[in-house]
């Protein structure tokens, strides 16, 4: 059974006119059907028997399924994902943002021994460490942005906010290119163009929950499998580049992947859900929504998601560390003997191949018990990342990105649905907002301690052996969420069977009392 908040209408659920109650007549005499766990009434869906029977059976079909095509008149029959359609396109769009924005943001290892050769000297014994930032920075943004993004996306939809965001991304990214020194690339690279992939990747994740529920999982799985397609190309794409036309050259014909995503910004549709939405969309009028709309701190109220919004951050304070470093900590173990690109390459595949499979898993998965499946991907992505230091034959290697890219795919493909389940579809931008703001801080200062050890003890093994401790500690706190949502439920269930209660002793109340009143109208008609 879901969420009491993904069983309400996303939008419209406390608009006076969809709640009034149509005149007619009493109580007494129209049997009008309530929604389960506490929703609202579907008024016109009863009263008196129709020729055949039609309205009878329209009654039943709206007790039996509240909210769908029954109840004509409700906000949740129009908010129904349509499963497919139009929704094809907004998901391949999604997924050339994932792909644009965590296939380059991927790929930063190879960058980041670029820049190393390009800015770097032997006198600077914190190279590593001053570079580190710049990539660090730049995925670190990309995630702390996040809760803004969500209000932008939540006031002005996400079509604006999607197409806004690759404009700024380009004018980062095109500004990089320009540079002659390190520290400007901590704006132009880490700051502008992060914020502008945050902005195109944050409503990417939203979109999709307006057009699939069913497929909600599998969906994600094939749009999150765009970053794992481009992470498997982009590094050879740009080792080829870096080496004919140069690092400057480089970042320039990045650009036209975030040329393209701004174009891709176009197709996210909206839906409208409600008359009232139509009706503002025809008039053009923006009117600014209260504080409470705008910053919506009552996703914290839910236990299970606080719970769920501090472990992931703990979790992430070693992960991205292999993504910067192991490229280089290959040249330092194997002295430029072996094509390191091919970790990159064997992480991308299985991460491809991670999201698709567990991505179909997590449909089959009740409620929150789909946490259960981020445990396991952070056990096994924690201790991969202790093992990395152990292998001294590069075949190891591949092993080990094989199984943390597996894993890696596993954990990022159900974000969106564990957020459905927590929260409800109403809350869930601003719950993906929060979550990602606060995992920005583990990994924007990750790779540069990882860095800052490497230029003090010569070897990245002291800092792949702590990378994998956090993912275990915060798979650990992980597992007590399942059963403290379980618990919210139950609590959730009694309070709508205590509020039927009442409304079933009114309505018996109003029937005694339409009774009384009847029976002397009866007598005086028949002359007593």
């Amino acid at each position: 059974m879901a969420p009491v908040s993904e069983q309400l209408a996303p939008q419209g659920a406390g608009d006076p006119a969809a709640a009034a109650p149509l005149p007619g007549p009493p109580a007494a005499t129209v049997a009008e059907p309530r929604r389960e766990n506490g929703g609202q009434w579907c008024p016109g869906s009863g009263g008196p028997a129709a020729p055949g029977g039609e309205s009878g059976a329209r009654s039943r079909a709206a007790t039996e399924a509240p909210g769908s095509a029954g109840c004509p008149g409700s906000a949740a029959a129009a908010a129904e994902p349509p499963e497919g359609g139009w929704g094809w396109v907004v998901m391949l769009a999604a997924m050339w943002c994932n792909g644009a924005v965590f296939g380059i943001q991927n790929s930063c290892g190879v960058l980041f021994v670029s820049m190393l050769q390009l800015f770097g000297g032997g006198e600077d014994k914190q190279l590593a460490f001053k570079t580190a930032w710049v990539s660090s920075l730049s995925m670190g943004m990309v995630f702390f942005c996040s809760p803004i993004v969500s209000i932008f996306t939540d006031l002005f939809g996400c079509r604006k906010v999607a197409v806004i965001g690759p404009a700024v991304g380009f004018v980062g990214l095109l500004s990089s290119s320009f540079v002659s020194t390190i520290e400007p690339l901590y704006f132009t690279y880490g700051v502008l163009f992060a914020c502008g992939c945050s902005f195109a990747y944050q409503p990417s994740l939203v979109i999709l929950g307006h057009y699939f529920k069913k497929r909600l999982g599998l969906v994600n799985g094939i749009v999150t499998a765009g970053s794992s397609l481009f992470t498997v190309s982009l590094p050879f794409l740009l080792r080829v580049l870096i080496d004919s036309v140069g690092l400057y050259n480089t970042l320039r014909v990045l650009c036209i992947l975030l040329f393209i995503l701004f174009l891709a910004g176009f197709t996210y549709k909206p839906l409208v859900s409600n008359a009232k939405d139509k009706e503002a969309g025809k008039k053009g009028k923006f009117r600014f929504p209260p504080e409470k709309k705008i910053c919506n701190f009552s996703v914290f109220k839910v236990l299970s998601y606080r719970i769920w919004a501090f472990g992931i951050p703990a979790a992430l304070f070693g992960y991205f560390v292999p993504y910067v470093h192991l490229m280089k900590h290959v040249k330092d173990r194997f002295v430029d003997s072996v094509p390191e690109e091919v970790l990159l390459l064997c992480l991308g595949i299985t991460s491809g191949i991670g999201r698709l499979i567990f991505g179909r898993v997590a449909d089959y998965i009740p409620g929150a018990k789909k946490v259960y499946l981020q445990v396991v991907s952070f056990f096994f992505i924690g201790l991969m990342s202790m093992m990395i230091p152990l292998c001294n034959v590069f075949g190891g290697l591949i092993a080990v990105c094989l199984f943390m890219g597996l894993f890696d795919g596993c954990f990022i493909c159900i974000m969106a649905p564990i957020a459905f389940e927590l929260v409800g579809a109403q809350d869930v931008s601003q719950a993906i907002g929060f979550l990602l703001g606060f995992m920005s801080i583990p990994m924007t200062v990750g790779p540069p301690i990882a860095g800052l050890l490497h230029d003090h003890l010569g070897t990245y093994d002291i800092a792949f052996y702590l990378a994998g401790v956090p993912p275990l500690i915060g798979g650990a706190v992980l597992c007590l969420i399942p059963w403290v949502h379980e618990r919210q439920k139950l609590k959730e269930r009694a309070k709508p069977v205590d509020g039927e209660t009442t409304e079933k002793m009114l309505e018996n109340e109003t029937t005694s009392v339409s009774d009384t009143t009847e029976k002397p109208v009866k007598e005086m008609e028949s002359g007593f």
